[in-house]
């Protein structure tokens, strides 16, 4: 196809939407869809658009000021769901942190993007995957303001020397995710002589959901905390939530019930409770930004001598899929590193009732995730080697899979609802269903300070 300019936002939108309804196949003129990963763009850019894939920083359609981005996702029991990340641009250490947010290469590329999405369905042949929309996308004010302050996050994380300590789970929407072939794949940063993984600016899998369900699919608005876009002007999200909240810190759970009229006995009242306090309708992790920025809340109960009990469990590990997973595609790394949690704290007093002390938003350190790493690590190596299995003394089973001792962060221990409830190991046969957990002196740490 011969190389086409477009000018206006208008001439980029018609021509994607004439590619609605068609297979990739129709579209591939070739044959690049079968060369691999990423294929997919590549093919719409050359054989839709007329265009050879480059790395210039400006959008794809210069003139135009558009940049052409073709997204996947499933149909899932609890709705559409992106299929991956939305990776934008290389971020260069040495180049951006002198920038402003306007001449960043992300703001650059991505100001305004065409987005193509099609459905992607396991077992079947790229080639009959169907763009069904192409919409011109830009970001919304609200959004806008998160993405903002992201974009600083990682900025003041470069000036201080710390690019090697970029977590995707530092920001809410816009995110650096890994872009090397595994950690070991590192560039120079300026202000350390310690190498920095190479990274590349994205928006969040989370993020990218809402978007197609919002603006690509035409889903309702959830619930938004921050009603008004300009009062993230000055502050960020998380300043504006503790503010929203800190007129209720030190009050007792059955205070806060009554002032709510709350009778609930639920397991998760202390979320319901933040919810109520924040003027929500619904529950606090349907909300707009949580959904947006995959933030998941966590209730913390202080003990006496300000201990807890709770380590911090993940879902049941699928012990066959594990063993053929890299670590930054494993569901482990993705449950923990692009995840901001939040953890609402509540003390248990002498009196017996449970007093609300304070929240925190909280993502992973990067030198703890590649502890985590680490025992993820083990644990896929115990599986292909064949996992030990024994009773102890008392008849309990047991495991040689990574336990709380051997590590400071995180360790693997049952799941199941008991004993019975079993999945199929790699070498053969079952065992109890495990899952990853963090330490509860590990947890404990990280609220020492609230």
């Amino acid at each position: 196809m011969e190389q086409r300019k477009y000018k206006t936002k208008a001439e980029v939108l018609a021509r994607g939407q004439e590619a609605v309804g068609k297979t990739l196949g129709e579209i591939d003129k070739t044959g690049r869809i079968a060369t691999g990963k990423g294929a997919i763009g590549t093919v719409v850019e050359e054989s839709w658009f007329g265009y050879k894939p480059n790395s210039n920083p400006a959008p794809d359609f210069e003139e135009a000021g558009v940049e052409l981005k073709v997204t996947p996702y499933r149909q899932t029991p609890r709705g559409i769901q992106a299929k991956e990340r939305l990776v934008c641009d290389m971020l260069n250490y040495d180049e951006e942190y002198y920038k402003t947010f306007e001449t960043s290469a992300f703001w650059v590329k991505c100001a305004c993007m065409l987005l193509m999405s099609y459905e992607h369905r396991d077992g079947v042949p790229k080639v009959n995957f169907t763009i069904d929309k192409a919409v011109l996308f830009q970001f919304p004010d609200e959004d806008l303001e998160v993405i903002r302050n992201d974009w600083k996050i990682l900025m003041d994380k470069i000036k201080a020397g710390q690019a090697h300590l970029i977590s995707e789970g530092d920001t809410m929407y816009l995110a650096a995710c890994p872009k090397g072939r595994n950690s070991q794949d590192t560039r120079s940063q300026p202000f350390s002589p310690i190498p920095a993984m190479k990274r590349a600016y994205s928006l969040k899998s989370s993020y990218m959901t809402q978007i197609l369900r919002r603006y690509i699919f035409g889903d309702e608005p959830c619930e938004k905390i921050i009603k008004d876009p300009a009062l993230l002007h000055s502050n960020t999200f998380e300043e504006r939530f503790e503010e929203m909240l800190h007129p209720y810190i030190g009050k007792s759970r059955t205070e806060l019930k009554a002032q709510f009229g709350i009778t609930s006995i639920a397991k998760n009242i202390n979320e319901i409770l933040v919810a109520a306090m924040l003027g929500l309708k619904g529950r606090l992790a349907s909300t707009d930004e949580f959904q947006k920025a995959s933030i998941v809340p966590k209730t913390i109960t202080i003990g006496p001598g300000n201990t807890i009990k709770e380590s911090m469990s993940f879902p049941a590990m699928d012990f066959c899929k594990m063993v053929n997973e890299k670590w930054e595609e494993s569901d482990l790394y993705n449950c923990l590193a692009p995840t901001k949690f939040l953890f609402i704290v509540f003390k248990r007093e002498d009196d017996g009732e449970y007093y609300f002390r304070s929240i925190k938003f909280w993502n992973i350190p990067a030198e703890d995730l590649e502890e985590v790493h680490r025992v993820w690590q083990r644990a896929v190596d115990i599986l292909r080697e064949g996992v030990h299995i024994w009773k102890d003394s008392r008849g309990r089973n047991c495991n040689n899979l990574p336990k709380a001792s051997e590590s400071n962060v995180a360790h693997v221990r049952p799941h199941g609802v008991n004993s019975m409830d079993t999945a199929p190991l790699p070498t053969g046969g079952e065992m109890t269903k495990q899952c990853f957990w963090l330490n509860s002196t590990y947890v404990a740490e990280q609220i020492k300070e609230v």
